[in-house]
C-alpha cells in the first residue's frame, strides 16, 4: 500500500504544522545537496519559517557568493527590462528628433515649456543609451568573430609548419636537402640559403 496524496493547504493544527514545516525543509536542503553533488552545480536554499527564523543551506558555493552572482545577474536583468520598457514608451529616434527640431525653431522657442524640454531629453538620453547597447553589443560580436577567425588561422599555421617539418625531415634524410640537383647534374646556386 503506498501513501496517500495530502491536499495542499495550511495545516490548522499547530504542532503537525511545526513537524511537517521541519521534515519538508530538511527534505528540500538534501534535495538541494544531492543536485549539486550530482549536476555540480552551485545551489543555495533560504527557507524563513513562520515564526521568522532563517534557516540557509548552500552546496558547491558560499552562500554569500551565490547570492552575489543572483544579484549581479538580476541587476543586469532589471536594467535591462526598465530600458525596454522606456523604449516603448518613447517615440522613434527619427520622429524624436524631428519633435526636437520643430519645438526649438526660433517661432516656436519661447512656446516651450520645462517639462516637455525634461521629457525631451529623457527620452534622448535613453535613445542614446539604446544606441550605445546596440554598439557595443555589435562590437563585442565582431571581437568574437575574430578571435574564432585568429583561432582557425593559428591551427591552420600549426598544421602547415607540421608538414613543412616533415618535408624538411623528408628531404634531409634523403641527403640531398630540399632542392634536389637537376637532371644535368648541376647544383641548384646556393643563393636561396633560407629556403633550406
Amino acid at each position: 500500500m503506498g501513501r496517500r496524496k495530502i491536499e495542499i493547504k495550511r495545516i490548522e493544527n499547530k504542532s503537525s504544522r511545526q513537524v511537517t514545516f521541519s521534515k519538508r525543509r530538511n527534505g528540500l536542503i538534501d534535495k538541494a545537496r544531492q543536485l549539486s553533488i550530482l549536476c555540480e552545480s552551485s545551489v543555495a536554499v533560504v527557507v524563513v519559517s513562520a515564526s521568522g527564523k532563517l534557516y540557509e543551506s548552500s552546496s558547491g558555493d558560499d552562500i554569500s557568493k551565490i547570492i552575489d552572482r543572483y544579484e549581479i545577474q538580476h541587476a543586469e536583468e532589471l536594467k535591462a527590462l526598465e530600458l525596454a520598457e522606456k523604449i516603448q514608451n518613447y517615440l522613434p529616434l527619427k520622429e524624436l528628433l524631428e519633435t526636437v527640431q520643430s519645438k526649438l525653431e526660433e517661432p516656436n522657442v519661447d512656446n516651450v515649456s520645462v517639462d516637455s524640454l525634461i521629457s525631451l531629453e529623457e527620452q534622448l538620453e535613453t535613445a542614446l543609451s539604446v544606441s550605445r547597447a546596440r554598439k557595443a553589443e555589435l562590437m563585442m560580436e565582431y571581437v568574437k568573430s575574430l578571435k574564432e577567425k585568429e583561432m582557425l588561422l593559428r591551427e591552420e599555421n600549426q598544421v602547415l609548419a607540421s608538414q613543412m617539418g616533415k618535408n624538411t625531415l623528408l628531404a634531409t634524410e634523403d641527403g640531398r636537402g630540399m632542392f634536389p640537383e637537376s637532371s644535368s647534374g648541376n647544383k641548384i646556386p646556393e643563393t636561396l640559403p633560407l629556403l633550406k
